[in-house]
């Protein structure tokens, strides 16, 4: 895995890039190494994208994420990523781990519930913030080695347990807070029984790979909801998965959203589209329909993208056509060659590690309004895949609209 940091980087776009610099100390001092990029990673993936609650950052801070990782993946710890633990389930990235856990509000007194148990990273980090947390996975040889690294690193204060997670831990409950880090399709009943009056829950709901993280808090009983942030988790192992009303059918891949013309209920940012930074919608002068979407940059190496996942089978569709109306002002590359303004399309197996990659573009220069497509190979393996549009690294204007993703059907005995 080692030998492929800096494609993996580039795929991102380098989102914690700095780090890269420290890679070279990593071998002589491990310990010093994971204490710069976890703090850099601090300020650039979680005080840079905007947490405020200052305990929050803390807990970031002291919290040891590469202890929640596999070996192999370690020298990414600390990267605003997620990454695959086994099991084709994932750990959080960063910044959603606090921003979730912002939006938790933790309190000294309070007893937490947590419904994914994963890696027990946020569990980890909410240790400190709270009085009690328990922690529910599915999994469980991944509920069996978290609890095991928790009571290694001297987490007391954290109980978990292999099960479903949908159905709460009722003897236990109530629960002041309770936190869902993989994506129901609807808000589980016994949660919301579970969940104390006045109590709050962080959840994302809806489809596969089209979700929202919501706010809820409980008031006479019932659920009053505010929408946060369209977001990306990894669904639900079990029944509840399996009994999805809405499913993708990864034959026929496409994206959501791709004329950018929703908008998050209540909210500025698009709907569908996830780890939005450094953008805009413009309701002027769309070349097609009302409005469209414009990356910005001034700094080489910083994040300006909006990331949508999307299900492929690879044994099915062997080649992906993109086309999109794009716009550039003075676009020129970032730090390296590899940081260009563009669209990559990341694709993973069925455990959730990543079999390749596509690159459209690079977009470079200043241009009007144009039409450009491409066709890219999807590798036999990818079972999902993650398109990320932006300047990708790179600096300038990048305006886009009428973004579209659709399979090449092959000729009979085409290959």
């Amino acid at each position: 895995m080692g030998a492929k940091v800096p494609g993996v980087i580039a795929a991102l776009g380098g989102l914690m890039g700095g780090i890269v610099g420290l890679a070279g100390e990593a071998a002589g001092q491990p310990a010093l190494w994971f204490q710069k990029a976890r703090a850099q990673m601090v300020a650039e993936a979680i005080v840079g994208a905007g947490i405020k609650n200052p305990r929050v950052i803390e807990a970031m801070k002291k919290t040891p994420r590469h202890e929640f990782v596999p070996p192999e993946q370690r020298h990414l710890a600390y990267y605003d990523m997620a990454l695959p633990i086994g099991y084709g389930q994932t750990i959080s990235p960063p910044f959603v781990v606090a921003f979730m856990t912002e939006a938790l509000d933790p309190q000294p007194h309070d007893r937490v519930l947590e419904i994914g148990t994963g890696s027990g990273y946020q569990a980890a980090v909410l240790s400190p913030l709270v009085k009690e947390v328990y922690t529910i996975e599915i999994v469980e040889p991944l509920a069996r080695r978290a609890a095991e690294t928790l009571a290694r690193l001297g987490y007391r204060n954290v109980f978990v347990k292999a099960g479903d997670g949908y159905q709460g831990w009722p003897e236990k409950a109530p629960f002041d807070k309770i936190i869902v880090t993989c994506s129901p399709e609807n808000v589980p009943q016994p949660l919301v029984d579970q969940l104390a009056e006045g109590g709050r829950m962080v959840i994302p709901v809806g489809e596969r790979y089209q979700q929202t993280l919501y706010l809820f808090r409980k008031k006479g009983g019932k659920l009053d909801r505010e929408a946060l942030l369209p977001a990306l988790f990894v669904p639900m192992t079990g029944q509840a998965e399996e009994e999805r009303q809405i499913k993708p059918d990864p034959t026929r891949p496409a994206l959501a959203n791709g004329d950018f013309e929703e908008m998050l209920e209540g909210s500025n940012q698009l709907a569908g589209w996830h780890y939005q930074r450094q953008l805009e919608v413009v309701c002027d002068n769309a070349p097609s329909g009302e409005v469209y979407v414009r990356f910005f940059n001034e700094q080489p190496g910083r994040v300006s993208q909006a990331l949508q996942g999307f299900g492929i089978d690879g044994r099915h569709v062997r080649r992906l056509r993109l086309e999109v109306l794009v716009k550039g002002e003075n676009l020129r590359v970032g730090r390296t060659a590899q940081e260009r303004p563009g669209i990559v399309i990341i694709f993973y197996g069925e455990n959730r590690e990543e079999v390749g990659s596509a690159f459209f573009g690079p977009f470079l220069g200043s241009f009007d309004w144009t039409k450009r497509s491409t066709i890219l190979p999807v590798p036999v393996q990818a079972r999902e895949a993650i398109l990320r549009l932006g300047l990708l690294g790179g600096t300038g204007v990048l305006s886009v609209d009428d973004l579209r993703l659709e399979p090449v059907h092959m000729p009979p005995g085409g290959r």
